[in-house]
């Protein structure tokens, strides 16, 4: 007799059971993947009973593996909270080692790097000062949580339309005389130190489809006369020979250059036989700010929010994925790493290839199937009994042959 397929029966019972309640003990861990134990029977041979019949000896787990279905998304409150939409992991810096994960639950450390509960830094593509995105070989994530420098105005642009039907006025042109000129719009500029200055431009009329431009800069005429005029041909656009491209010049205190020059392109003005309308107006420059928080984008760039207005890039998040998700090891923490089975991680922003996408402000809930996984306890359970059974009669079986006389 041999107790030998019962104990295993047990043994893979219990092996099951315990991957069960691993699997409902993380039902509700933020990325958390499901597991489920493979079994195999087995069976014992003699290099000189190839061909023969024999009797199995029981089962063994084979292997445990996870399954890496997408869980479901939820919104969250968190600022920096992101869920991968999509196949990919977050790659995982700890001083120097690489690890991965689903958990995008992050907040920002004393030092600005964006790291997880276990003090991982996420890693990612950072950007340079003017928020270009580099992409290359990841880093880890720092934000800069100071002040925005100002920037001072280097050139603008305005979509203005002068009204065809318009009267060319008959007096000289003057800043405090409206009937002097036929249309006017401000255009805010800023100099290297973050103040905001007011550039006016003026339309005036001289002819049918000739006009002249004049400017003003904070509240003072630039000039003593027109600093350049527009010709338009018959169909309301500019003439081939028409300058649309002026230079305004600001004044400024010589300790900061005496004056400030801004090239002002009118390349779109047109002349139909509507009202004055300004309908597009921009220009570079911006004063100081201070930092009013974060977003993140779809494909993972990280923007950084300024009182100021301006919204400027400070990094990508970075995602890899891998040929065999089910070779990685996991180590806890809802992290895992590279193995031989798995292949090397593929490496890229979100969106690009066959990575999932960034969901900010959101998280992706375990892909435990609770129910599922209580009816598989049951199951588990009676294959357990059963196994003891059979070990139960396979004693009393020996107990009987014990007792013969």
């Amino acid at each position: 007799m041999s107790f030998q397929q019962g104990l295993s029966g047990l043994n893979a019972a219990a092996r099951n059971l315990d991957v069960i309640g691993n699997n409902v003990a993380n039902s509700n861990t933020v990325g958390a993947k499901s597991a489920r134990a493979e079994f195999a029977d087995v069976y014992a041979t003699s290099l000189s009973g190839a061909g023969g019949s024999f009797n199995g000896i029981g089962v063994t787990v084979s292997r445990v593996t996870q399954e890496f279905a997408q869980g479901d998304i939820v919104s969250s409150s968190g600022a920096l909270d992101m869920a991968i939409n999509g196949a990919g992991f977050f790659r995982m810096s700890d001083s120097g080692e690489i690890t991965y994960t689903r958990n995008g639950q992050f907040t920002l450390d004393k030092d600005g790097y964006i790291v997880n509960a276990q003090g991982s830094k996420l890693t990612g593509f950072m950007a340079d000062a003017n928020g270009q995105v580099n992409a290359g070989t990841p880093a880890e994530l720092r934000l800069q949580t100071g002040d925005v420098a100002p920037r001072a105005t280097s050139a603008a642009r305005a979509t203005v339309n002068l009204d065809a039907r318009t009267v060319a006025p008959t007096t000289a042109f003057s800043l405090t005389d409206a009937t002097s000129y036929n249309g006017a719009t401000p255009i805010p500029v800023f100099d290297a130190q973050g103040s905001e200055h007011t550039i006016v431009l003026y339309f005036r009329k001289v002819a049918d489809n000739d006009w002249e431009i004049h400017a003003s800069a904070d509240g003072g005429q630039i000039g003593t006369g027109p600093i350049g005029s527009i010709q338009f041909g018959p169909d309301g656009r500019p003439t081939a020979t028409s300058s649309t491209s002026f230079t305004a010049s600001v004044p400024l205190p010589a300790s900061m250059g005496g004056s400030l020059s801004v090239p002002i392109d009118l390349a779109t003005i047109s002349q139909y036989g509507s009202p004055f309308s300004v309908t597009d107006m921009a220009q570079d420059g911006y004063a100081a700010g201070r930092l009013a928080g974060f977003t993140i984008g779809g494909d993972g760039t990280l923007l950084a929010r300024y009182t100021n207005g301006q919204t400027l890039a400070q990094g990508r998040v970075a995602l890899s994925n891998f040929t065999n998700p089910q070779g990685l090891m996991s180590i806890g923490g809802n992290q895992w790493i590279e193995t031989a089975e798995s292949g090397i991680p593929m490496t890229g922003s979100p969106g690009a290839g066959t990575l999932g996408v960034i969901q900010a402000s959101a998280l992706e809930q375990s892909n435990v199937d609770l129910t599922a996984q209580l009816v598989n306890m049951i199951t588990a359970q009676r294959v357990y009994q059963a196994n003891a059974q059979t070990i139960r009669t396979q004693d009393q079986i020996m107990q009987t042959i014990v007792n013969l006389r």
